[in-house]
């Protein structure tokens, strides 16, 4: 009926707002989008021209608020009941400047279940000396009260990072993804693929800089029967980007002969000889992404995978009768750098995590054994020291190149038998266990053995909650930069600390449902 408005109950106009937060707060929208005359249009039409009126921004922030108090409170409620949490930190610089600290914590629960969510993005003001960074860990930890339950932080490898986590008492675990980034990015340096690299980078921005370049490149895919999709140019400091630039260039390769062929231009083309080149680098280049990517992820145990894993990339490299001399190189070079930065590994924490995984369940006996041979909790302790110092004497093999990536953690398992009796009998029960599948989940294979090793159990939640890489700190920072934008740079840290977290944990909560 014209001009009918139908009433909005108390109850209604309150489970909108709500929303209207929760909307917020979850996709990054800017506060003042409660002042857009056009969203208060589509509510209306949406309700059947209903009363209701949009809220102001104090009521939004106030709202903002609430949800992040509530949020705050079920993530502390879960970090009283971990046993051990292990964190994640690195710095960020927004587009006003502003340095902050995030911090996310990483633990399983009582029912084996996988928790990864944000603590902290707060501003820092202080250098970057250790004695700072260092303070700044201890103050976080502090604020959420799991100082007595860290055991391991992940940061990268920064000289800064590396002084300031000799200064604690946590044990320090460098993100595997950044060494594995930063040998790729040294081996391309110095390796004969630069001179063909910098010819596709100059092919590639010859495409991005102009519209019409672009639209020509189209209509040759169109003919190839091609999708319509851009070149991608590389960025030195975006993981795995030259791999995307040169896949993407030989999948286009004919449609970009094509294009250039009819256009004018002064750009050197690339010859059969380099457009090999492209082919083998991105061979080597492509079991890099895979492991970078799996060894990255937030819901499912990694730590466990990192020396099967890296074990792989090495057997990848190895040197083939019909490499030509370039390849040789790179594959020499990679070998040594990234077996110069597998020495600053945490191996002892990542051996332990390994055996307690039953997709592998290989270390050495031997110190497992002696670890139950104490019956103190200090004792206990040093056992476990002890067993991160033995030599990784059967870290597992894959036998083939995987098809996938999930496919490379399949690897051949020792098969010692072990006395029952005494104190290695926890340890001969547990590898008397059949070996699962690579795509199984060995928390959901320690949900239902807990009671039959409960020795181990309590190792296992400790050593597979800690994560492989920073990886989630990075996610943090792209979700921070959707929020502080240029027009939003004026965000106060407070509100850029409230935002960032409550959204990275109604996404968590999502996900978990």
């Amino acid at each position: 009926m014209t001009g009918f408005r139908a009433r909005v109950t108390k109850s209604t106009s309150e489970q909108i707002t709500n929303s209207l937060a929760h909307w917020i707060a979850v996709d990054c929208r800017p506060l003042g989008v409660v002042e857009d005359k056009g969203l208060q249009k589509v509510l209306q039409i949406a309700s059947l021209d209903t009363t209701y009126e949009l809220p102001c921004r104090k009521t939004v922030t106030k709202r903002i608020q609430q949800l992040y108090d509530n949020e705050k409170e079920d993530k502390v409620n879960l970090l009283e009941k971990a046993e051990c949490v292990a964190l994640t930190a690195d710095h960020w610089t927004s587009v006003s400047n502003s340095n902050y600290l995030c911090v996310t914590a990483h633990f399983i629960d009582i029912k084996w279940r996988l928790h990864s969510f944000a603590l902290t993005i707060q501003k820092t003001t202080t250098r970057h000396f250790a004695e700072n960074v260092a303070e700044d860990f201890e103050s976080v930890a502090e604020a959420w009260e799991v100082t007595q339950k860290v055991t391991t932080i992940v940061t990268d490898s920064a000289r800064t990072m590396t002084a300031a986590m000799r200064l604690l008492t946590f044990q320090h675990m460098p993100c595997v993804a950044h060494a594995l980034q930063r040998t790729i990015t040294v081996c391309l340096a110095d390796s004969g693929f630069t001179g063909t690299l910098a010819r596709c980078r100059k092919i590639v921005g010859h495409f991005k800089h102009s519209p019409l370049n672009t639209e020509e490149l189209q209509k040759e895919q169109t003919e190839l029967e091609q999708d319509k999709e851009p070149l991608i140019q590389d960025v030195s400091t975006r993981w795995n980007s030259t791999l995307f630039m040169i896949s993407r260039l030989l999948k286009n390769q004919e449609a970009v002969k094509a294009t250039l062929a009819k256009q004018k231009h002064k750009l050197t083309m690339l010859t059969t000889a380099e457009w090999d080149r492209l082919q083998r680098l991105e061979t080597l280049l492509k079991p890099c992404r895979y492991v970078t990517e799996l060894l990255g992820g937030e819901i499912y145990v990694s730590c466990s995978v990192v020396l099967p894993a890296l074990r792989h990339l090495t057997r990848t490299v190895e040197v083939s009768g019909d490499d030509p001399a370039y390849v040789v190189r790179f594959k020499a070079a990679f070998k040594k750098d990234l077996s110069q930065r597998q020495d600053t590994l945490n191996h002892g924490w990542l051996r332990v995590a390994t055996a307690l995984d039953p997709r592998f369940k290989v270390t050495c006996v031997m110190v497992f054994v002696f670890l139950f041979s104490f019956s103190t909790k200090r004792r206990a302790r040093r056992g476990e020291e002890l067993l991160q110092k033995e030599p990784d004497r059967a870290t597992p093999e894959p036998t083939e190149e995987p098809a996938r990536k999930r496919s490379l953690l399949l690897f051949n398992s020792d098969s010692e038998s072990e006395d029952e009796e005494g104190p290695n009998g926890a340890l001969g029960r547990y590898r008397a266990e059949p070996t699962i599948s690579e795509t199984d989940c060995p928390l959901q294979w320690w949900s239902t053995h807990e009671g039959a090793h409960p020795q181990l159990s309590a190792l296992a939640r400790k050593y597979l909650g800690s994560p492989a890489t920073s990886v989630p700190c990075e996610r943090l920072f792209s979700l921070a930069g959707n929020i502080v934008q240029k027009k939003r740079g004026a965000l106060s840290s407070e509100n850029v600390n409230r935002l960032v977290c409550l959204s990275n944990w109604l996404k968590e909560k999502k996900e978990n449902k």
